[in-house]
């Protein structure tokens, strides 16, 4: 079993930066991959980015690239989200994901956290 808590969330205001994490606990991550959703109020979940755990390949979301940047810190078993210049469309609940290849698709991660809120708005 896989536990993952996201924390980090809140009110922002437009252009303004946030970081989210998401701690993991429960197995060795040596050989996981690491990955952030979100769903926005009445829209499908998306892709946001993914890491594996050894860090080697980041992937983005390409309408994210060069405003999210996701990393992790092995020590302490967390993975962050970067974000930066958000803007009112970034509002949405923000879940972090556990799975076992690199991939975009929802249904191929197992693991999930609860969520964490985001709103960016002035």
């Amino acid at each position: 079993q896989v536990q993952l808590v996201e924390s980090g969330g809140g009110l922002v205001q437009p252009g303004g930066p946030l970081r989210l994490s998401c701690a993991a606990s429960g197995r060795p991550f040596s050989n996981t991959v690491m990955g952030w959703f979100r769903q926005a109020p009445g829209k499908e979940r998306e892709f946001v980015g993914s890491i594996t755990w050894t860090g080697a390949t980041v992937s983005y979301a390409n309408s994210l690239m060069g405003r999210f940047t996701i990393f992790r810190d092995k020590a302490r078993n967390t993975v962050y989200l970067q974000m930066s210049s958000l803007k009112p469309e970034d509002t949405a609940v923000y879940y972090c994901a556990a799975g076992m290849v690199v991939t975009s698709t929802e249904k191929d991660y197992d693991y999930w956290g609860q969520g964490t809120q985001v709103t960016v708005s002035s």
